[in-house]
């Protein structure tokens, strides 16, 4: 039976949102690998870095509590990664079986996280643009945006399984998280979506990661933070280790 393409309506950009009053997530400058970067949103006296390359380049030691965030020149997929290649009949029918043939995650309650962090997964969008005069980037099509909803609600700890160094965390929130595109800076977010992203990242992905045991899950889940601009108190893990989240 043939499927209905999905029809999706362009997304509007948030308007101001009320800033938020914990101090669970803050954000603090961090170098970039361009020069023309900088952060593009204060509260109070900690500057919020919410622009930056859209490949996301950075040095991340994942073994030590370093809080140096180090720019680091783009760098190719990482070598026998999982790779995800989707199309237009892909999108429009948000079908996630090439993400899950590609991986072999049948069912997101039987992922071992193990694997997949040592492995890493990346993505190859060939989407066929139906104006080849369409500026926009791919982050910016609606009907792509919609299947990678679709495919963070079913895996929403996927974020921590990307091949980060190759920049699919900064393309994975972009498809996710409103934001404009600058000629200078590249991706620019609105600075209170992300930061609520980050957030409920940080709650599911140290979660889950600790759910099955793998070693230093709050730094894991620090490093994911820092990637995209911003630095977790310990208050948070504590209360998450208070309230743990139900992930069966």
């Amino acid at each position: 039976m043939a499927t209905t393409p999905i029809k999706c309506k362009p997304l509007l950009p948030l308007s101001s949102l009320p800033k938020p009053t914990t101090s669970w997530l803050f954000g603090k400058p961090i170098s970039h690998p361009f020069p023309n970067s900088r952060p593009v949103y204060q509260r109070g006296n900690v500057a919020i870095s919410v622009s930056y390359n859209p490949q996301g380049n950075f040095d991340l030691s994942l073994f030590d509590d370093d809080d140096e965030t180090k720019a680091a020149p783009p760098l190719p997929p990482t070598e026998g990664r999982f790779e995800v290649a989707i199309d237009n009949d892909v999108i429009s029918r948000l079908d996630l079986s090439p993400f899950q043939a590609a991986t072999g995650m049948k069912s997101p309650l039987s992922v071992k996280p193990k694997e997949f962090l040592e492995r890493t997964i990346g993505f190859t969008i060939n989407y066929t643009r139906e104006d080849p005069r369409d500026p926009r980037e791919l982050s910016e099509y609606p009907d792509i945006r919609v299947w990678f909803v679709r495919l963070d609600a079913t895996y929403p700890w996927l974020p921590v399984l990307l091949d980060w160094r190759a920049g699919e965390l900064a393309r994975y929130a972009a498809m996710l998280v409103p934001h404009q595109m600058n000629i200078k800076m590249g991706v620019v977010f609105n600075p209170e979506a992300l930061e609520l992203f980050v957030m409920k990242k940080v709650f599911i992905v140290y979660s889950w990661l600790k759910h099955h045991n793998i070693p230093k899950p709050k730094l894991k889940a620090n490093d994911m933070a820092r990637m995209l601009g911003f630095t977790i108190g310990d208050e948070l893990y504590d209360f998450i280790d208070k309230h743990p989240l139900d992930l069966s």
